[in-house]
């Protein structure tokens, strides 16, 4: 009997997070109830989300969790993969394939892009994920390789280059999975096309000149190796 209802417990929290993610998605955080995300997950009790996960705040960390887990797994087998390299790219690709790759696996329609997007463009939430992922050790050691090889950047553009980067991903992560769920053209073939034009963004955004006040640029981070 315990058995049966700890699976019953397991569905009904899985049927709150798609729901959730749907709707947070479509709609924004703000937007949506919980006894919306309860009726939209098959629950007659409203009061499901609460039982089940406490706060919004633990709705949202619950359902990045999901994703996160599935992405650093992805991660870890890449920061394998490049650890000993100093070349930007194969740092920057640690960040961005993962993300791709698990998205490439959800099919269509997918919906994390979209939540993701929601969840950055709030400073409570977005500060306790981003917490939460920075505790994860394949991105700690991703994010060490790609800070070894800016050491020539300041402290405060390394930051501002990394904050432009994230908001890079995310969105256009978000707009690939909004055009595939409606059927509309794409400006990449695959998921895999997606992250390879990221990675090369990212990468020309992180060694580009940095401008001194004096409006003289000042030679990149660090010069991209012949091959």
């Amino acid at each position: 009997m315990a058995d049966a209802r700890t699976v019953r417990s397991a569905g009904t929290r899985e049927a709150i997070m798609a729901a959730a993610e749907r709707l947070y998605a479509g709609h924004g955080l703000v937007a949506v109830s919980n006894r919306q995300i309860s009726e939209a997950a098959g629950q007659g009790n409203v009061a499901a989300v609460g039982y089940h996960f406490g706060t919004r705040a633990d709705l949202v960390r619950a359902i990045m969790r999901k994703h996160s887990e599935a992405i650093e797994e992805i991660r870890q087998r890449m920061v394998e993969e490049t650890r000993g390299s100093e070349e930007v790219r194969d740092w920057v690709a640690c960040l961005v394939r993962p993300a791709t790759e698990h998205l490439a696996t959800l099919g269509a329609p997918s919906w994390y892009a979209r939540f993701a997007v929601q969840v950055m463009t709030d400073p409570v939430l977005r500060a306790i994920v981003t917490d939460e992922a920075l505790t994860r050790e394949p991105l700690r050691e991703t994010l060490y390789g790609l800070g070894g090889c800016l050491d020539a950047l300041p402290a405060e553009v390394r930051a501002e280059r990394g904050d432009m980067a994230r908001q890079l991903i995310t969105h256009t992560c978000a707009e690939r999975e909004r055009a595939l769920a409606e059927g509309a053209s794409t400006r990449q073939p695959s998921w895999d096309d997606t992250a390879g034009a990221l990675t090369d963004a990212i990468t020309g955004l992180l060694l580009a000149p940095v401008t001194p006040p004096s409006g003289r640029p000042r030679a990149s981070a660090r010069p991209p190796r012949s091959s």
